[in-house]
């Protein structure tokens, strides 16, 4: 994006913060056009996370998170996606990275809290994230002073906090290095792609692309590092955005064979994602639906194959 392009698309995220919300009567903490995005992924998380559903549903709710930019926002210009490699190069070149500049960026680091006991449980990352860095709520940038209408956890009331930053460039480097971009886009079937942008395992050298931008620009008490809330952060869309250029891009290596090619467990923390025990669970298909509450309609996930049919039209640079 150019400069230009890029202080665009941040004047239309503020100007979603500050419009009114649409949703209020499904998510009592809703107060901005912005927070309903943020109800809607705490609803649904427990349905579309460590699951065959992860990449199709957040696929469509990128598309109804652009759909508002445009509608209530008048925002007309390319939406940015994360390509963490980029970043991962070194651990010195991840909080220098143009995703955090105070003007044309995001804003950066929290300021370092050392000992974060005392926070919420719901609050902190049930990981130890390795070279945490920050923790503070984010002072610079577009977004300073953010508050967060809900979260952090598993709720939509209203609870306003700042959005906290923790960054591990550690963590970030040794899960979104252009080595595992390209272990992932090498995945034979969508089922082990899923798998490998997710993570192989909860812990550090389990996390992969799914967690660089979560666990590693969230560390143990950042927005980013809440299952449920971490749309909370304006960071969010650009890193699902990278999840969904990946799927994009290994798609389109073989377009006739991977059209169609899904798979996956239907049902969180069950199939490869059984860390905390065996849970029953049938495959997805083509014909899996997928809940937006009254956000978007019911759809399947075979709506969501295509990036330009149907109600899509969109490829990436």
């Amino acid at each position: 994006m150019t400069g230009s392009q890029q202080l665009d698309y941040i004047d239309a995220v503020k100007c979603l913060m500050d419009a009114p919300s649409q949703q209020s009567d499904v998510y009592p903490g809703a107060r901005s056009r912005y927070d309903d995005f943020l109800g809607l992924h705490i609803s649904r998380t427990d349905y579309s996370h460590f699951c065959g559903k992860f990449v199709p549903w957040h696929r469509y709710y990128l598309q109804l998170y652009q759909d508002a930019l445009e509608e209530s926002c008048n925002y007309t210009g390319p939406m940015p996606y994360w390509n963490w490699a980029l970043d991962a190069v070194s651990e010195e070149a991840v909080p220098a990275s143009p995703l955090f500049d105070t003007v044309h960026g995001f804003g950066g680091n929290g300021a370092y809290i050392a000992n974060v006991s005392g926070f919420p449980a719901d609050q902190k990352s049930d990981t130890n994230i390795v070279g945490r860095t920050g923790g503070g709520c984010i002072t610079d940038g577009p977004f300073a002073n953010l508050n967060v209408s809900m979260g952090p956890g598993n709720h939509t009331d209203y609870n306003p906090h700042c959005l906290r930053r923790d960054f591990s460039p550690y963590l970030f480097t040794l899960a979104g290095n252009q080595s595992v971009v390209d272990w992932t886009l090498n995945a034979t079937d969508f089922w082990h792609l899923d798998h490998y942008l997710e993570g192989v395992s909860l812990d550090t050298f389990g996390m992969r692309l799914h967690e660089a931008g979560h666990m590693a620009i969230g560390g143990e008490i950042g927005e980013m590092a809440n299952m449920y809330s971490s749309a909370g952060d304006p960071l969010f869309f650009l890193h699902h955005g990278g999840i969904d250029w990946m799927w994009y891009t290994w798609q389109q290596a073989d377009w006739p064979a991977r059209k169609t090619d899904i798979g996956g467990p239907d049902t969180i923390w069950s199939g490869e994602y059984a860390y905390f025990g065996e849970v029953p669970y049938k495959n997805i298909t083509l014909n899996t639906p997928l809940y937006y509450d009254n956000m978007g309609e019911s759809i399947t996930v075979r709506d969501v194959m295509d990036t330009k049919s149907g109600m899509f039209c969109y490829e990436y640079e």
